[in-house]
This record gives C-alpha cells, structure tokens and sequence, in this order.
C-alpha cells in the first residue's frame, strides 16, 4: 500500500471514454474501502473533496450538489447500448423491465432492457444462467461485454442453457461515466434490500423469472484510475470518513463469494482471460488489499455486502475485474475479456455439471 504523493484532485465530470479509458497507473478499489470515522492509522487521510464539511457526512443538499455537478451527459446511453440491442432482437427477446425514475420531464429517459435466449423456460430442462453489466454505469466494458456476448457467443449455449442477461444495469451512471446512482448510492451495495432503484428494479426481474435455482450468474465489472481520483474521495466526503490509500494491481481478476469460492471454476475463468489479457500480480500475498486465494483470484462475502452477485441463488459465481487504463490492453481487449470470461464460467459450469 502506498501513500498519496498529492493531495487528491476532483474530477467534476469525468473525461469521455477517449480520454477515461488510459490514465495513470495508480488505482485504488472502492470494494475494499478501507474508510473509517476517524484515522486509525498514520497514512491515512481526510479526503480533499469540495462539497461537504471533512469528517461530516452529507446532508441532503450536499448530495443534491454532487448530483448537479455530474449533471451533464458524457455520452449516450441510447446510442451506445439501446442501439445495439435492437439488431439482437432477431435472435433473442429483448424486454423492458423498467425504467429508472431520474427525469421527472422524461420517466422513460432511462429505460431497463434485458436479453434472454428464445425459449427461456426453467421447466425445460436446461439450467438457467444470468450475466449483468454495468452494475457500476461508469465500467464500460462491463457493458460492451455483455453486448458483445450476445453478439458473438451466446447462441453456442442455447442448446445447453436458458441465458438471462441484463447488459446496462445503471444507465444514468452508464451516461455520466459515474459509479453511483442519481441519489449518490452505490447500486452494487444495495442489493441485500434492494435499497436502490437499480437493484430494485434487476432483483425483481431475476424473479420473476421463476427460476427455483440458478446454475450460475457472471457479474462484469471494471477497475479505473478515477476510482482513486474521484470516487474513493467522493465516498469518504459523502459519509465523513477518512481514507487509508491502497493501490490495485495492473491487471484482470475476479472475486468468488467466500462462502461457497468454487476454485476451479474461478481458475478456468482466469486461464481463459490470460490469453486475451494480462493477470493482476498480487502485492504481498494480496489484491485491493484481500487475500489472493489463487492467481487472479480473491474472495468477498457477496451476500453480507450486498452485492450484484447476490442477487441470485446460483451455485456458480463469480465477479469479474477488469483493468481498462493499463497501456497493456485496448477497449476491445477489456470487451473481450469479459466474453471470454463468460464464455469459460459456461464451459466450466457445462464440463463439470454433465450439461
């Protein structure tokens, strides 16, 4: 772990996909927080943050502030995902299963849309499967990775499987390139309640899908240098935390839910990525400050923090990380990597189930 060299700059409105997507090296993942009320240890620090008083969590017009400074578009979430998805519906059913509430001149601005195989029934023998994407709007290839799934592998599983995917879970973030949600709330934090509008709106979806047991769910996920730059500064303000800095490694990983891990199934997912980008290296034995159980590998309890991965009973899970400002990859490796991994979670999940 190392220290800040400088104090902690703000991002107002965080740079387009162009610039956002190669930045400095340094990285520090809000996953494992590591924020407390008052400073337990010497490096850590009040976070510079220009809304809110340090040490103070924000009130109801601080949050309003934050929202008006993140206000603007950074790109378009109908041009850039609801576009795509109309070419799929020749092959899937594509359908609406909400619309997030962050418009009052346009309720249906921000229309949910998720993916599933033609014939999606869980009474008919095939297991059920679900990948979501952009959980995190701000995690592109969270979200071109599902897209691409659909595009170029899905259909070599429907034979196999009933796939659900649901390629763009926070649209409003997806567009202002943000982590949060309108309310500054961390959608994938919310979803042992399902306390967010995101969360809410996904976790009855997957309901109502009527699946008794899910086989597996993949959720795609990215890391990003703004993460220390923006979010990790904006999360400490926000509840009048202090900061203990902690850097990720340069690389792809995922976490596995450390109540039921499933190591082989996490190691093929991470052989299979390596041959299309590099591996996070561990520092001291750990990743964002976790415990490597295997290369690439570490373990949250994903129920216990609600998160996206928990949103189903499935017995193979996995969150993937991606590393999209390394100079190591490009956008359509980060694309592709979440492909591959999707496509080895369903290969392990076919080979070892007798699919």
């Amino acid at each position: 772990m190392r220290a800040l060299a400088a104090p902690l700059t703000r991002v107002l409105a965080p740079p387009t996909r162009a610039s956002y997507s190669r930045g400095t090296r340094g990285r520090a993942r809000i996953a494992a927080m590591n924020t407390t009320k008052t400073p337990p240890h010497d490096g850590d620090v009040e976070p510079w943050y220009p809304i809110g008083t340090p040490g103070k969590p924000w009130t109801e017009a601080q949050r309003e502030e934050w929202r008006a400074s993140v206000e603007a578009p950074r790109r378009s979430y109908a041009d850039e995902v609801l576009a795509k998805l109309e070419p799929l519906k020749s092959r899937y059913d594509v359908f609406k299963y909400g619309a997030l509430p962050y418009d009052a001149n346009d309720p249906e601005r921000y229309p949910l849309f998720a993916v599933r195989t033609r014939g999606f029934d869980p009474s008919n023998g095939k297991p059920c499967v679900l990948v979501t994407g952009g959980v995190h709007g701000y995690e592109t290839s969270g979200v071109q990775g599902a897209i691409r799934f659909l595009e170029t592998k899905c259909e070599d599983f429907v034979d196999d499987f009933n796939v659900l995917v649901a390629p763009c879970v926070s649209p409003w973030g997806y567009e202002r390139v943000q982590r949060w949600n309108a309310r500054a709330v961390d959608p994938n934090r919310s979803f042992a309640d399902r306390s967010a509008d995101e969360s809410k709106f996904l976790g009855a979806m997957v309901d109502a899908q009527n699946v008794g047991t899910w086989m597996c769910h993949v959720d795609l996920h990215e890391t990003t240098d703004t993460d220390e730059t923006e979010f990790r500064p904006a999360k400490a303000a926000r509840d009048g935390e202090y900061i203990a800095p902690d850097v990720i490694p340069d690389g792809f990983y995922t976490v596995g839910d450390s109540e039921d891990p499933k190591p082989d199934f996490q190691k093929e997912i991470i052989d299979a990525v390596s041959l299309v980008t590099h591996i996070a290296p561990d520092v001291d034995g750990k990743i964002i400050g976790e415990p490597v159980t295997q290369r690439g590998v570490i373990n949250y309890p994903v129920r216990a923090l609600g998160l996206c991965a928990s949103v189903t009973n499935a017995r193979y899970v996995t969150t993937t990380e991606v590393y999209p400002d390394s100079p190591k990859c490009t956008d359509d490796e980060c694309n592709d990597a979440q492909v591959a991994a999707v496509v080895a979670a369903l290969t392990h999940v076919k080979r070892v189930e007798n699919i």
